[in-house]
C-alpha cells in the first residue's frame, strides 16, 4: 500500500471507532480481516497512524476546525508528526486510493496558530467533563499532564531476577536499543519514535526463557513499592494475568506463599503459562468459583495483600488512547465502588501489622486519594504509612529524588508520564495497626 492509501485507511478506521464507539483494537482487527491484501508492514502503519489520531483527537479538530474522522487525522500528522499543509498536501494528492486534496481551508488551518487559546481540555487532548478532576491534582499543569498522557509510551521490560541480572538482560536485548530505565533497578527501555514499529519482544530469547517480562516502569515501581520479602504470606487480590504477581514472586525469591486472585477467571486465564515461563514456584493461583470465597481459609493471616484495583485506566491513556474517549462519568462512579468492596475484601485478608498496598493506573483524585480517605475512615485500624517511608525501602538513596519528581501526598504517591516518565500510577501502602 502507498503511504496515501493507508492514511485514507486510518480515517476509514478512525470514522468506525468514532461512529460504533469501538475499541481500537477490534476495529482494527476487523478492517485487517476485510482487507487481507494488506501486509504486516502496512497493518503497523495503519496501526500508528489510527492510535496518533486517537491520542490527539481533541487538539487535531480543534487546529482543523472540524471534528470529522479526516480532520483528526489530518490535524494529528501536524500535531503529532510534525508536517506542514506542504508535506500533508503531498501526502493527500488525489490519485488512486489516496484521500481527496486538502483545501485552501486546511491549508490555512495546517499553516496557522496551532492552537491558539484553546482550553485545557484540547490542549491536553482529554474529555472536557473531567477537566475539574484533572484540575484538583495538577491546577495550571493540567494541560501539560494531559498532553503527557497523550504522547507515545516506551516499550519498558522488567528483568525477572529469578532467571539472571538486569546487565545479562541489557546485554542480550543490546540490539533493540535497550537502556536502564531511570527509577526501577529492574527496568530496561526501549525508545519508539513516531512510526516505529514496536520490536518482536515476545520472539526474543530473553523473552521465550522468562529473563524479562513487558511491563511499564510505574507498574515495577508500584510492586516495588509493596516490599514483599522471602517466607511472608502474600495475596495478589486483583491479579489478571498475573505482571505484579510475576514481580512479587521474584522479589519473594520464591519462598513464601504467594495467592493469585481475581474475580474474573477469564482474566486469570494467562497467568498460568506466564509463571511456568518465569520459573515461579510459590504461587497458587486461587480461581474463582460461583459462590465460593477462594480465600477463605487465609482470612486475617496475610502479611501483605496487593489490590490493583479495577479503574478508569486514565494513567495509561498513551498505550489506550481509545480508552479516554469512551470514559463516562457512570463509569467512574462504578470503578468507585468495586476499589471500596475490593479494599474492604482486602482488609480482611490482612493480619495485625500487615499491610494493603493499593494501586490505581489513574491519575484522578477520586480514585486515589479520595478512596484512601474513605477506607481510613470506614476502618479505623488502618494507617497510612507515610510515602518517604515507602519509597526509602523500594529505591534506597533514589528516593528523594523520585518522591520530589512525583505527587507525594499524604495519602500515597501519584507516578505521571510529564514527572516520572512512567505511566500513571498511585500507591498507597496502608498498614493495619491493631
Amino acid at each position: 500500500m502507498t503511504p496515501a492509501a493507508r492514511l485514507a485507511a486510518a480515517i476509514e478506521i478512525v470514522a468506525d471507532i468514532i461512529e460504533r464507539r469501538r475499541p481500537a483494537p477490534d476495529a482494527l482487527k476487523d478492517w485487517g480481516l476485510s482487507h487481507r491484501f494488506a501486509g504486516s508492514g502496512d497493518r503497523a502503519a495503519i496501526g500508528g497512524l489510527v492510535y496518533d489520531a486517537l491520542r490527539r483527537k481533541a487538539s487535531s479538530a480543534w487546529l482543523m476546525g472540524a471534528e470529522t474522522p479526516r480532520a483528526i487525522m489530518l490535524g494529528m500528522l501536524r500535531r503529532e508528526r510534525g508536517m506542514d499543509a506542504a508535506a500533508v498536501g503531498a501526502l493527500v494528492d488525489g490519485s488512486r486510493f489516496s484521500p481527496e486534496p486538502l483545501t485552501e481551508a486546511e491549508v490555512a488551518r495546517l499553516d496557522g496558530d496551532a492552537l491558539g487559546d484553546a482550553p485545557p481540555h484540547v490542549i491536553g487532548d482529554y474529555p472536557e467533563w473531567l477537566d475539574p478532576q484533572l484540575a484538583s491534582v495538577f491546577g495550571e499543569a493540567r494541560a501539560e499532564e494531559g498532553a503527557a498522557l497523550a504522547s507515545r509510551a516506551p516499550l519498558d521490560l522488567r528483568t525477572n531476577t529469578l532467571k539472571g541480572t538486569p546487565e545479562e538482560a541489557a546485554d542480550e536485548l543490546a540490539s533493540l536499543g535497550a537502556e536502564p530505565t531511570p527509577w526501577s533497578p529492574l527496568g530496561l527501555r526501549i525508545a519508539l519514535g513516531a512510526d516505529a514499529r514496536s520490536p518482536a519482544v515476545h520472539a526474543e530469547p530473553a523473552f521465550l526463557r522468562g529473563l524479562v517480562e513487558v511491563q511499564d516502569e510505574g507498574s515495577q515501581l508500584a510492586a516495588l513499592i509493596a516490599a514483599v520479602t522471602p517466607g511472608e504470606q502474600v495475596v495478589d487480590l486483583c491479579a489478571g494475568a498475573g505482571g505484579k504477581t510475576l514481580a512479587l514472586a521474584a522479589a519473594m525469591r520464591n519462598q513464601g506463599q504467594l495467592y493469585a486472585a481475581d474475580s474474573d477467571k477469564r482474566r486469570l486465564a494467562p497467568i498460568h503459562a506466564r509463571l511456568e515461563r518465569a520459573g515461579v514456584r510459590n504461587v497458587q493461583v486461587r480461581t474463582p468459583r460461583a459462590g465460593v470465597d477462594g480465600l477463605a481459609d487465609i482470612a486475617g493471616t496475610a502479611d501483605c495483600v496487593v489490590v490493583d484495583a479495577p479503574c478508569t485506566g486514565s494513567g495509561s491513556w498513551r498505550r489506550n488512547p481509545d480508552a479516554k474517549w469512551r470514559l463516562r462519568p457512570n463509569a467512574l462512579e462504578m470503578r468507585n465502588r468495586e476499589q471500596a468492596a475490593v479494599l474492604q475484601r482486602a482488609a480482611g485478608l490482612v493480619k495485625p501489622d500487615g499491610r494493603i498496598v493499593y494501586i490505581t493506573c489513574s491519575v484522578l483524585e477520586a480514585e486515589n486519594g479520595e478512596q484512601v480517605r474513605a477506607f481510613l475512615a470506614a476502618s479505623p485500624d488502618f494507617a497510612v504509612v507515610p510515602p518517604a517511608e515507602t519509597m526509602s525501602a523500594a529505591l534506597g538513596e533514589l528516593a528523594p529524588a523520585f518522591l520530589n519528581a512525583s505527587v507525594a501526598t499524604r495519602e500515597g504517591v501519584l507516578m505521571t508520564p510529564r514527572l516520572t516518565g512512567t505511566d500513571g500510577f498511585f500507591v498507597s501502602v496502608l498498614r493495619r495497626t491493631r
